[in-house]
């Protein structure tokens, strides 16, 4: 996670922020890096909730971010045989994506749907028939943009 917040700060820093840093002192260069350092640490440590939802037939299982891992290593959770409609809300923390993936085996299985959604809005929701729908849901961190 350190590794990453560096690269967010070094991009941070290389873009917009570096071509205003060159006429100001190290010191306030310094001051101005340690303020996105801060920024970027309570935007990765900011929990948010969202939830899933898949819809449909013929689905043989879920995969879904279960929360507890990091946006580099998501911790993934399977549902296998689920019951349709199937929904659930789990806790992400930081620049996590939000992912559910239906998937179907039989390629003749009827539409299936995904869908998740944060605080009322849907941020992502797709639909297909049979194996097209092992696409499934990705959305952005709804808390960095």
């Amino acid at each position: 996670m350190n590794r990453m917040r560096r690269c967010i700060v070094s991009a941070f820093v290389a873009g917009g922020l570096a071509l205003g840093l060159g006429a100001c002192s190290e010191e306030t260069a310094r001051q101005v890096e340690d303020e996105v350092v801060e920024e970027v640490d309570k935007q990765v440590d900011k929990e948010y909730e969202v939830t899933y939802e898949v819809t449909g037939e013929g689905v043989d299982s879920i995969t879904f971010n279960a929360g507890g891992g990091d946006a580099a290593n998501p911790k993934l959770e399977t549902v296998n045989n689920p019951t349709l409609p199937w929904r659930k809300t789990v806790k992400l923390r930081g620049i996590e994506a939000p992912t559910v993936v239906p998937m179907a085996v039989d390629v003749d299985a009827g539409n299936i749907s995904c869908k998740i959604v944060y605080k009322g809005r849907t941020l992502v929701e797709k639909s297909g028939e049979g194996v097209v729908s092992a696409a499934g849901c990705v959305a952005v961190s709804p808390i960095v943009g």
